[in-house]
């Protein structure tokens, strides 16, 4: 039972990692919003046509560049960790570690473009949205929670207190 006990608190730290890097870090936040809006939109319109390969890559470029940033704040909070100093070593360790974050976003936009350029599918997605403008409306409106999301997270804005 030990044995278990041990298996379910690894899974819960791993968890608790991935909920904490939400809550602190913006780009992850920006990463999972663009995520959202990407497989929300393939996922319930028939625009584009993918096959199983191009789902799979899509979702293993999304999560490469999701591990990646999750990665790069644990090595940004090791160094912080590990020294309140400025020492060019750090600086290196935290720059290595957003530029491996950096390729791995430019390799899944580029991956993304590879997949997703169909210009019918861009048409039809045109035709929808200008024959159906309350979802259009619902669409742009949907940006005023994600853009809160990015920048402020789960949190509630600083300066106002529980009444």
């Amino acid at each position: 039972m030990d044995k278990y006990r041990k298996l379910f608190k690894s899974f819960y730290y791993a968890f608790r990692g991935i909920i904490r890097s939400i809550k602190t870090e913006r780009n992850l936040r920006i990463h999972i919003t663009c995520l959202i809006y990407m497989f929300s939109i393939l996922g319930m319109t028939d625009w584009f046509t993918l096959s199983r390969t191009d789902w799979a890559v899509l979702i293993l470029t999304s999560g490469t560049v999701i591990a990646a940033e999750i990665v790069n704040t644990a090595i940004e909070n090791a160094v912080n960790l590990a020294s309140e100093e400025y020492h060019k070593f750090a600086e290196i360790s935290k720059d290595a570690a957003a530029g491996a974050v950096l390729i791995s976003v430019i390799f899944a936009v580029s991956t993304g473009i590879a997949i997703l350029f169909q210009p019918e599918a861009f048409k039809a997605m045109y035709d929808y949205f200008a024959s159906n403008i309350l979802h259009l409306i619902i669409l742009v409106t949907s940006i005023i929670p994600a853009t809160y999301f990015i920048f402020f997270g789960f949190s509630k804005p600083k300066g106002k207190k529980n009444e």
